[in-house]
């Protein structure tokens, strides 16, 4: 029997409502996978690198092997993410894109926009990402690159 897959997933303010309800989403839609919920928990403003460090710390420590972050537009806390070595945080606006992600650059963390992604299309989003495999081949080498 295989493990079960762990997703961490962090938001700060701008994107707690989604990351809330792609809480709950995740849990019905996908029982299989253990959803950590590393915050934040309110609507109080706080700084997305905080949020963004404890997904990948989570992901990078092996408490985890994917994550999502949501943040108001994604591109902050996508930022963030990348800047760990190991890690590959893809912004997606489309499920081509999250598609694309997974195929091609084995995205590890999904980037979600708070205010600019509507539930609907997160959970498009979300789905077409777990659902993609990683192609390898050519694109594993392009991988490489970046940790080297």
């Amino acid at each position: 029997m295989s493990e079960k897959l762990t997703l961490a997933i962090g938001c700060d303010h701008g994107g707690l409502e989604l990351k809330d309800r792609l809480t709950l989403f995740l849990a019905e839609v996908f029982p299989e996978i253990t959803v950590q919920d590393l915050g934040t928990h309110t609507a109080e403003s706080v700084n997305y690198p905080d949020f963004a460090n404890s997904v990948c710390k989570a992901i990078l420590g092996g408490k985890a092997q994917l994550g999502i972050l949501i943040c108001g537009t994604g591109i902050g806390i996508s930022i963030a993410a990348n800047r760990h070595k190991g890690i590959r945080a893809a912004l997606v606006h489309s499920t081509f894109t999250a598609e694309m992600c997974k195929a091609h650059n084995n995205a590890n963390i999904l980037c979600l926009g708070g205010r600019t992604t509507t539930l609907a299309e997160a959970k498009n989003y979300v789905k077409a990402w777990l659902a993609t495999p990683f192609e390898g081949g050519r694109h594993q080498a392009r991988l490489d690159l970046l940790d080297s």
